[in-house]
C-alpha cells in the first residue's frame, strides 16, 4: 500500500526567499573574491590574457560542468546532496585565496570556487524552477536573484571596505569571507529540514517516480534557444578583464574596483527584476535587449573616462541579471519538468563554453586593439540578435510543456 508523503508546510514564496538567502550570503563570499580577482591575479604577475584565460576556465568550469551534472541531478534526484556538496567547495576555495601567494594556485582555487557552482547549480534550478512554477517563472527566479544580487552588492563592499582599512592587503580581505561561509552553510541545513521535496511544489508526477529514460529528446526550440544564448556570451567580457582594464589604466583607484562591481551587482538585481516582470507578460520577447546591451558594453567599459566606463561596467551587470534569472526561468518554459536538470546543464554547458571564448577572445583583443574588440563583440551580437528574431521567439511561441 502507498503512503502519501507528508506535505510541504513552506509556501513556494518562502521557500524562493528563504533560498535567496542562501545566494545572498554565498554572494557575500564569492563574489566579494569575484570583484578583485583580475587585480590580485595581475598583483601576482598574471598579463591580460592570462586573467582573462583563468577567469574564462573558472566560468567555463561552473557552467561546462553542468554538463555532466545536470543529467546526474535528474538521474538520481539527489538535489540537496548535490547543492551542498557544490556549496562546500565555493566556501572553502574562496576563504583560502587569502593563504597564498602563489599565482599557479590563486588561478587553481578561482577554478575551484567555480566548479563547486557547476555542482549544485542544475539541483538547485530545478528546485527553484518546482517552486516559480506556483507563483511566474519569470517573477520567481527574479526575486531569487535579486536577493542574490543583494549579497553580490555586499561582498564587494565589504571586500572594499577591508582594503581600505589593511592598506589594501587582499589576504585579509578573502580570509574575513569565511565568516559568512559559515553562515551559509548553517542556513541551508536548516532549508533542507524544512523542504526536503521541493518537487512537490509543482503539479505533476508524483515525487519518487521513474525519472525520464536518459534518450529523452529535448525539444528542437532548446537547442536553438541555446545557440542564441552561445552566440551572445561569446562577446561577453568577463569582469576580470573589465577590472584588469580600470586597474592597470588607472581609470579609477584599485579599492574603488570592488565598489563599481557592486554597483553592477545592483543593476543586475534591478534588471532581473524589471526583466523577470516583463517575461511573465511578454514572453520571449523581453530578452531582444540582450545583444543589444552586451554590443554597447565595450563601447563604453574599455574607456578612460571614469564615468564612461563605468556605465559599460553597469551594463555588463544589466545583461548578467537577465542571463542569470530570466534566461534561467525561460528553460522551464520550454522544457518538460523530468528533463529539466539535464537541459539546464546542457545550457550551462553551452554558456560556459561561451564564457571562455568570451573571456579569451576580449582578453587577447583587448591586448592587441580595443578597436578591433568592439567591431568583433558587435558584429557577433548582431548575429545572435538575427537568430533571436528569426528563429527563437517564432518557435518559442508555440511550446510551453506541462
Amino acid at each position: 500500500m502507498k503512503v502519501a508523503a507528508p506535505a510541504i508546510r513552506w509556501t513556494p514564496w518562502r521557500f524562493v526567499t528563504a533560498f535567496g538567502a542562501v545566494s545572498l550570503l554565498s554572494d557575500v563570499v564569492y563574489e566579494g573574491g569575484r570583484s578583485v580577482i583580475g587585480p590580485y591575479l595581475a598583483t601576482l604577475g598574471a598579463s591580460a590574457a592570462l586573467v582573462g584565460l583563468v577567469t574564462g576556465v573558472g566560468e567555463a568550469f561552473a557552467l561546462a560542468g553542468r554538463l555532466g551534472t545536470g543529467p546526474l541531478a535528474d538521474r538520481t534526484q539527489a538535489y540537496w546532496r548535490l547543492v551542498l556538496i557544490g556549496y562546500l567547495l565555493t566556501l572553502v576555495a574562496v576563504p583560502a585565496l587569502g593563504l597564498t601567494s602563489a599565482l599557479w594556485l590563486a588561478a587553481l582555487l578561482f577554478v575551484a570556487e567555480r566548479a563547486g557552482k557547476a555542482i549544485r547549480g542544475p539541483a538547485r534550478d530545478v528546485m527553484l524552477s518546482h517552486a516559480a512554477s506556483a507563483v511566474g517563472r519569470g517573477k520567481g527566479f527574479a526575486v531569487h536573484e535579486a536577493l542574490d544580487q543583494a549579497g553580490a552588492v555586499a561582498g564587494p563592499l565589504l571586500v572594499a571596505a577591508v582594503l581600505a582599512a589593511t592598506a589594501q592587503r587582499y589576504r585579509a580581505a578573502f580570509l574575513t569571507l569565511a565568516v559568512p561561509a559559515v553562515a551559509v552553510l548553517l542556513l541551508l541545513l536548516w532549508l533542507r529540514a524544512g523542504v526536503p521535496d521541493p518537487r512537490r511544489f509543482e503539479p505533476g508526477p508524483e515525487p519518487g517516480a521513474a525519472p525520464a529514460p536518459p534518450g529523452a529528446r529535448l525539444p528542437r526550440v532548446f537547442w536553438t534557444y541555446l545557440a542564441f544564448t552561445v552566440l551572445t556570451t561569446a562577446g561577453y567580457a568577463t569582469f576580470g578583464v573589465l577590472s584588469f582594464h580600470l586597474a592597470t589604466r588607472h581609470v579609477v583607484p584599485v579599492a574603488v574596483v570592488p565598489v563599481v562591481y557592486a554597483g553592477a551587482m545592483g543593476v543586475d538585481a534591478l534588471a532581473a527584476l524589471a526583466s523577470g516582470w516583463l517575461y511573465d507578460r511578454a514572453g520571449f520577447r523581453a530578452l531582444a535587449s540582450v545583444p543589444v546591451l552586451t554590443a554597447l558594453i565595450p563601447l563604453a567599459a574599455f574607456t578612460r573616462t571614469p564615468a564612461t566606463a563605468v556605465a559599460g561596467v553597469l551594463a555588463w551587470g544589466a545583461v548578467l541579471g537577465i542571463q542569470e534569472s530570466t534566461m534561467r526561468a525561460a528553460i522551464a518554459d520550454i522544457v518538460p519538468a523530468a528533463r529539466r536538470g539535464t537541459a539546464y546543464g546542457i545550457f550551462a554547458a553551452g554558456l560556459g563554453g561561451a564564457t571562455l571564448v568570451g573571456g579569451l577572445l576580449t582578453g587577447a583583443l583587448y591586448d592587441y586593439s580595443i578597436t578591433a574588440l568592439i567591431i568583433t563583440v558587435a558584429g557577433i551580437q548582431a548575429v545572435a540578435l538575427a537568430l533571436f528574431v528569426t528563429t527563437v521567439r517564432p518557435a518559442a511561441r508555440l511550446v510551453r510543456p506541462a
